[in-house]
């Protein structure tokens, strides 16, 4: 990989398609090109509902703290904390690998989740336009397809979606973790405000889309007092259902997360981290299948019977906190199905 000099393309903090609050950051933003051969992950995790995803940016210049995909950039041999936030790998050639792979005659229509790890929405897709590169992929070959974003980029691609969605299928999952906006902007600074999101939420239902809400990841003793709130924003702005998950933080992602903590909110710090290590066994993490998104013990399952009580006041649907596999209907362009033979006739 190389750094790739941006000759002042369009600028993804002042364009129209993207919403920015407060000063850029103050460090320099990397752009380096990926020419990977392959676009689709694969997923074997009995936690996770589908097997096929798609990453079309590595590291994510939203610099949320709890970020579990941080130590993944250690793979570049960057570092998982500031370099994470600022040094970002993009796939310049990932749509053109999905219309590839979805020639390979062992392709059959699963569901593909844009993305497993890093935000498919953040400021630099304004300018690489690589999301919606792959799922004009996915609506030419009638393939399902979900998101999960935080990012009101997604409004962008609306009518996109609703061809895909007539053609296939389209889920949407807009991750809400906070209502506190103060609090929001010390763990995840560079991403829209909760509110902001919420009419994303609306505008995405109003198109006629199905939304569903995560109200993810909830950090003990941080944003648990806010689910309440962020499920009734999310039943009035049309949302169909919410899913939750329960912070975790794997390797290097514990410092990151503690010094944010520490650094941000000094008078909550300890009582945070305490309540994180209570429904994680006394540590800050636990990578055990069945147990890393839900936590356990008396503090975990009272967040998830609020929850539980909550959605179900509200109507909203209890999802789970991945999107499940659904029935295909891949096709490929020009390609006719015996059926079609059949009904022609």
């Amino acid at each position: 990989m190389r750094p790739i000099p941006i000759a002042n393309p369009t600028n993804p903090w002042s364009t129209t398609e993207v919403e920015y609050l407060g000063e850029p950051p103050t460090i320099r933003l990397q752009v380096f090109e990926d020419h990977t051969h392959e676009i689709l992950s694969t997923n074997d995790s009995p936690d996770i509902g589908f097997r096929y995803s798609i990453n079309p940016y590595r590291g994510c210049q939203h610099a949320c703290a709890y970020c579990y995909a941080r130590p993944t950039h250690e793979y570049l041999s960057f570092g998982s904390g500031t370099d994470f936030d600022r040094k970002i790998v993009v796939k310049p050639h990932a749509a053109e690998l999905l219309r590839s792979a979805f020639e390979k005659r062992s392709w059959k229509g699963e569901l593909i989740v844009f993305s497993g790890n890093t935000d498919c929405y953040q400021p630099l897709e304004a300018t690489y336009r690589l999301t919606r590169g792959c799922l004009e992929a996915c609506l030419d070959y009638q393939n399902p397809a979900a998101i999960i974003t935080k990012a009101p980029l997604i409004e962008r691609d609306i009518d996109l979606l609703v061809k895909l969605n007539e053609k296939a299928s389209i889920g949407i999952c807009i991750s809400v973790p906070f209502w506190n906006e103060a609090n929001a902007r010390a763990i995840e600074p560079y991403v829209a405000t909760p509110q902001r999101r919420m009419t994303t939420v609306k505008r995405l239902t109003e198109a006629g889309l199905r939304v569903s809400v995560n109200v993810a990841p909830i950090i003990p003793g941080l944003n648990d007092e806010d689910m309440g709130a962020v499920l009734e924003a999310a039943k009035e702005a049309g949302a169909a259902s919410a899913s939750m998950i329960v912070v975790r933080l794997p390797g290097s992602v514990k410092e990151v997360f503690e010094q944010r903590i520490r650094d941000a909110m000094p008078l909550r710090a300890e009582r945070i981290l305490a309540r994180t290590r209570e429904v994680r066994g006394g540590k800050l993490n636990d990578p055990r299948f069945g147990k890393r998104q839900t936590g356990e013990g008396q503090y975990a399952e009272t967040i998830a019977q609020l929850f539980d009580r909550t959605a179900r006041r509200l109507g909203l649907a209890r999802d789970r906190s991945t999107p499940t596999e659904v029935p295909s209907t891949f096709r490929r362009p020009g390609e006719v199905k015996q059926l079609d033979l059949f009904s022609r006739s």
